[in-house]
């Protein structure tokens, strides 16, 4: 017997399997997680930032954002220090080497993004982004 999706379910599992689908390829095609570029994004857009606060940016929990930076620490993308006032407050900063790596992820994200919409024209990514941004509203009103 088979089973019949509605449009709505249709839509739903289509985003759900673009979502399972995008990470893997993003990571593959710019080398990066996706949370990992959006953590050095948020920090290429600023000085320094408090790392509660980068994670609120972000989005994700505190274990995940302390693994993250241990591993871009690690890597010498970005530096962590506690605030001399408040010793549970990190500040976290880019490396130059950080800023040279972002740089280049942002360039491979560009090719990313523009494989993905290779055959849109103009009104359809309109069209595209205006109905993501009222599922995204109606999403965070429920």
């Amino acid at each position: 017997m088979q089973c019949s999706l509605s449009n709505q379910e249709q839509i739903l599992h289509l985003l759900k399997g673009l979502n399972n689908q995008i990470s893997p390829k993003f990571e593959r095609c710019t080398g990066i997680s996706s949370t990992r570029f959006e953590l050095l994004h948020q920090l290429y857009e600023t000085e320094e930032i408090n790392q509660s606060n980068l994670q609120k940016a972000v989005n994700i929990d505190s274990a995940a954002i302390t693994r993250h930076l241990k591993q871009l620490e690690v890597n010498g993308m970005v530096t962590r220090r506690r605030n001399p006032t408040d010793n549970r407050v990190i500040f976290v900063r880019l490396t130059e080497e950080g800023r040279k790596r972002i740089v280049g992820y942002k360039k491979e994200k560009i090719n990313f993004v523009n494989q993905m919409l290779i055959d849109f024209n103009q009104e359809d990514l309109e069209s595209l982004s205006d109905m993501l941004n009222r599922m995204q509203n109606n999403i965070s009103e429920y």
